[in-house]
């Protein structure tokens, strides 16, 4: 039996991810000479498959021979399906911190009204020669003041029943959940849960649209970096560090293109869940009537309320996570980088989150209250919350009204209290006592609207915490889906 002197030419190996080709020959005469006599000289090219998350999910979708079109729809639904579930186990505490940032607590909100004296008889007469003569005064009266001896439970002027404060139950609509009950994002979602108009699925209101803006978000915003990479940097060197104007330029350009579908996903997680009164019944609902009654595309687009806000919010969710990990690392250590110390970046990059989140919170809670609010010949929004009566004029003014006329000190803590009774019974041995409540007067900052502008603050350094403990044990990257909640 005879061996091979070579098992060179029996060696089959895999397709190479390198290619050789041969050097362009020279014109001169001293190259066609010297490349007779030489080995032919190669210079190398190297190629490297295109990698695509979606075909993460089937490898087979990588075959060169082409793309089969069952796999390829199989992968595009399974991913679907996981942004989605990912976005509905989120989405509750995001409504939860939507409804705390537009609800409007007015600062006299804990101030319990005196308890009115009963009339025991009234005069038919009197009261038809009063009403004859009052009628025009209480046409134009004030509607926070009432008359004195009402004897109903909600004050009436001229016939009409009239809200003179946000706490009045008698007053209050069906569809509004009481003020001052939930001083948290988890509060918010159980009051969300328990009230009788909601319930457990209201805590899901939005998820398509969220999923759907967030996916176009992801999906145009590496685009228009690249665009402007090549228009304004094409000769950047991947070693090089891309400008910060670039990503933060794209992220504005991104936000302002999506913004009709955050102003939809605002509108639907706040509008109530009874079918009487709800205004939308889906996105495309709300987006035609949106469109159709508030100024159209450029009314949703370029309506100082609703651009200006966008871009402040954008620019600064851009900017921050991109300068204030590097600004901080830099105070620290000025050698201090994500190579050579990832453990002490990792903390930085979670101060810079934190810092990040005392800036930019109160510029979204602005933005949602703009949002909450109709222009044009809409109709108000019947909302599962308490709306500001008036409309804000811009983000100055909603800035100042919120911390001007609006209290932190939620939620309100109530006391009983028993005070003796007014009834002149001398039968009685022992005199009734009447159960009333007092709002417990603390908190430093009650009489101003600071905490409003930071509901949510609390979730989002939870969040953020949570995020980077999960970071630090699994070695990768912090996703930041998360730690937008």
């Amino acid at each position: 039996m005879t061996y091979p002197a070579s098992l060179r030419d029996l060696y089959s190996s895999s397709p190479p991810t390198w290619s050789f080709v041969p050097a362009q020959q020279g014109t001169s005469a001293s190259n066609a000479t010297s490349s007779a006599a030489e080995t032919p000289v190669y210079q190398y090219q190297w190629s490297r498959p295109p990698t695509n998350s979606i075909f993460d999910l089937s490898p087979s979708l990588n075959d060169p021979s082409g793309i089969n079109v069952t796999l390829l729809l199989k992968a595009l639904v399974a991913s679907a399906f996981l942004k989605y579930t990912s976005f509905a186990i989120a989405i509750p505490w995001d409504v939860g911190r939507t409804l705390l940032q537009v609800q409007w607590v007015p600062r006299d909100v804990g101030q319990i009204e005196p308890p009115r004296e009963t009339i025991e008889e009234v005069e038919e007469e009197e009261v038809l020669s009063n009403s004859s003569s009052d009628e025009h005064d209480s046409y134009f009266a004030d509607p926070t003041s009432s008359p004195p001896g009402s004897r109903y439970s909600a004050p009436r002027e001229s016939g009409y029943v009239v809200r003179r404060s946000v706490t009045e139950e008698a007053t209050r609509p069906e569809y509004i959940i009481p003020i001052g009950s939930a001083g948290g994002v988890w509060g918010m979602m159980k009051r969300v849960a328990r009230f009788k108009g909601e319930g457990w699925l209201a805590l899901w209101k939005g998820t398509l649209t969220s999923c759907v803006m967030d996916l176009l978000s992801s999906t145009i915003q590496p685009v228009i970096l690249s665009t402007l990479q090549a228009v304004f940097a094409p000769n950047l060197s991947p070693y090089q560090q891309l400008p910060l104007i670039l990503p933060v330029i794209s992220h504005i350009i991104t936000g302002f293109l999506v913004s009709p579908l955050d102003l939809v996903r605002t509108r639907l997680m706040i509008q109530t869940s009874l079918a009487r009164h709800r205004r939308y019944t889906g996105p495309i609902d709300a987006l035609s009537q949106i469109i159709r009654e508030e100024g159209g595309l450029r009314g949703v687009y370029l309506h100082p309320h609703l651009i200006i806000p966008t871009v402040l919010d954008s620019a600064l969710r851009a900017i921050i996570p991109l300068a204030l990990p590097g600004i901080i690392a830099a105070n620290i250590s000025p050698n201090l980088t994500e190579e050579t110390h990832p453990i002490a970046w990792s903390f930085a990059e979670l101060a810079g989150d934190w810092a990040g989140l005392l800036v930019t919170l109160p510029f979204e809670t602005v933005r949602r209250r703009l949002q909450a609010q109709v222009r044009g010949s809409a109709k108000p929004i019947k909302a599962c919350v308490e709306l500001r009566p008036a409309p804000y004029n811009g983000v100055i003014d909603a800035m100042w009204h919120i911390l001007t006329e609006e209290r932190s000190d939620l939620p309100l803590e109530r006391r009983r209290v028993r005070r003796p009774s007014r009834s002149g019974d001398k039968g009685k041995g022992r005199e009734e006592a009447e159960v009333e409540e007092e709002v417990i007067e603390e908190g430093w900052f009650k009489n101003t609207g600071i905490g409003q502008l930071y509901r949510g603050l609390g979730m989002r350094f939870s969040a953020s915490i949570l995020m980077f403990v999960l970071g630090m044990l699994s070695g990768e990257e912090r996703d930041s889906g998360w730690t937008e909640l």
